[in-house]
């Protein structure tokens, strides 16, 4: 099947399921659900197009379906208990009460975009599910070291920052246990991170260049889009002068082997 069938059959019903998340969120103003949508609906499409492709190795297409089930569950898992046990995502709050009556309109809007994103980030498992040659390599073996790392550095970093919020003694201050010492954002370098692994895996293929898509538009998304430009304003409106210190200590998105005098220490 063509990238371009196996696109419109993935796309028709992640939009479908978008514009329920949409009629949900406005009975239960908690447009969190669109994060969970996104996860598990990558993942989802990621296996679609790792085996519904034209790909030279069953091996590798399996290799790859299995890797994207895997990550979206985790993901989807993680983002759904999160916004289930906890009101609505302080980033989305702002968001409904700057915009008003414009709000439902703009959540509409958003949760069809993140619809179409899915496919846009589902693009590398396809090209690493159609990678050549007809058998499994070291390359092969490379993308599945790069991601067993990512997803574990990944899943420490959600599970740092789930236990210090689950502290009441920590409300309103800053996580800097662990990873979130060396890094303001772990969990974003290590999904960043996990990209590279469908790079590997698509590195003898001629679609190579697809799958390269994958970190490049992840770090520009994460960076300058929807990732940390919303979580650090969010963060300085709730926590003022101690994130203010965490900036100045602490790297964005590049981990640091070093912590800068005056960081917080845990």
């Amino acid at each position: 099947m063509s990238f371009g069938q196996l696109a419109l059959w993935g796309w028709l019903p992640m939009a479908a399921v978008m514009l329920v998340l949409w009629l949900w969120q406005i009975r239960t103003l908690n447009a969190g659900t669109v994060d969970v949508a996104w996860a598990f609906g990558t993942g989802a499409i990621g296996v679609w197009f790792a085996l519904g492709g034209d790909g030279q190795a069953p091996s590798r297409q399996l290799l790859v379906a299995a890797m994207a089930l895997f990550w979206g569950v985790r993901l989807g898992v993680f983002l759904y208990r999160r916004v289930t046990n906890e009101v609505e995502d302080g980033r989305y709050r702002y968001l409904r009460e700057y915009l008003g009556k414009h709000a439902q309109p703009f959540h509409f809007a958003f949760f069809q975009v993140q619809a179409a994103w899915t496919l846009l980030f589902a693009a590398p498992m396809w090209a690493a599910g159609n990678a050549g040659p007809d058998h499994l390599t070291w390359l092969d073996a490379l993308g599945v070291g790069i991601w067993i790392a990512a997803m574990a550095g990944e899943a420490v970093a959600d599970n740092q920052l789930s236990r210090f919020r689950s502290n009441p003694n920590n409300k309103g201050q800053v996580c800097t246990v662990g990873l979130w010492r060396r890094t303001r954002h772990p969990n974003y370098f290590f999904e960043w991170l996990h990209w590279f692994a469908y790079v590997a895996l698509a590195a003898a293929s001629d679609y190579w260049w697809v799958a390269l898509t994958g970190p490049v538009v992840m770090y520009v998304f994460i960076t300058r889009i929807t990732g940390v430009p919303y979580v650090e304003q969010q963060s300085l409106r709730s926590r003022g002068d101690a994130y203010r210190n965490y900036q100045r200590t602490t790297p964005m998105f590049f981990p640091s082997l070093r912590v800068k005098p005056g960081s917080q220490t845990t």
